[in-house]
């Protein structure tokens, strides 16, 4: 597996400038960033989902970006793993990298995000912190979803529940 994160190095490389001890560092770096270094000379195809959404952000860092682009990184994950690369990712952004991401998960997009962009067909609906994105009418117009927003009792967040099993008509 520490040879997948190793290609993030390849920007890095060139006929002048090979594989080097910094680079070695890198990957390293990267991988006990998210917490995989015990798992560095497993395969791929043995890790979980989480394992290797982990890899895969380490690929990502050992490149050396200062911008983590994420589409759906939580996707085909349980709840717990979904939520340590959520954690994972926050403590990207906290140390200084901006961090771009897609997520259906209202909640988990609510609970990890500064900045949320509601889209409907390609157009913007709402942007902004969730706090003063997240209503019941918007969610209703965006997703054609009956829900309740709440506030989140563990932060300064909404909350969003889910009301029956009919959808409202989008016009």
């Amino acid at each position: 597996m520490a040879d997948l994160v190793a290609r993030g190095r390849h920007p890095h490389q060139s006929w002048l400038r090979q594989w080097s001890s910094d680079d070695a560092g890198v990957v390293a770096r990267a991988l006990a960033m998210t917490g995989v270094s015990d798992l560095a000379d497993r395969a791929v195809d043995t890790l979980s989902g989480g394992q290797r959404q982990r890899v895969w952000i380490s690929m990502t860092l050992a490149q050396g970006t200062d911008l983590l682009l994420l589409d759906e990184p939580t996707t085909y994950l349980d709840l717990a793993h979904a939520v340590d690369v959520l954690d994972l990712v926050d403590d990207l952004r906290e140390s200084g990298c901006t961090v771009v991401m897609v997520l259906h998960d209202l909640n988990l997009a609510t609970r990890y995000s500064d900045n949320l962009v509601v889209m409907r067909e390609g157009s913007i609906l709402a942007q902004g912190h969730p706090r003063d994105v997240i209503t019941a009418e918007l969610l209703r117009e965006a997703f054609g979803l009956r829900a309740m927003v709440i506030d989140d009792p563990v932060g300064d967040r909404p909350l969003i529940v889910p009301i029956g099993r009919t959808h409202v008509q989008l016009t």
